[in-house]
């Protein structure tokens, strides 16, 4: 994960992304760089559109974060529906 950190972070500057400057800022966060994982990482990397890339990746997590929100207001409601018998059942005890 490094190695794509760094071209991110090259990236992001607009930075050419090369070996040179992979391995410096790898060196720059004390990683020690594998020469073969670097040289595999930047020849798959040569026909990738890293910005295209970038915002195809985003668009699944937002989608993502809309039903997870739904379902923790559901369980809120659930629990309290819950409660309120739970109460009302307590209470047709004291006087029934």
């Amino acid at each position: 994960m490094d190695y794509i950190y760094a071209v991110l972070l090259l990236h992001n500057a607009k930075k050419e992304i090369t070996d040179a400057n992979v391995k410096a800022v790898l060196a720059a966060a004390g990683v020690s760089v594998d020469d073969g994982k670097l040289k595999g990482l930047l020849a798959s990397l040569k026909e990738v559109n890293i910005a295209e890339a970038i915002e195809k990746a985003s668009m699944p997590v937002a989608a993502a974060a809309g039903p997870v929100a739904e379902v923790k207001e559901e369980k809120k409601e659930e629990e309290v529906e819950v409660s309120e018998e739970s109460a009302a059942e307590g209470l047709g005890s004291l006087f029934g």
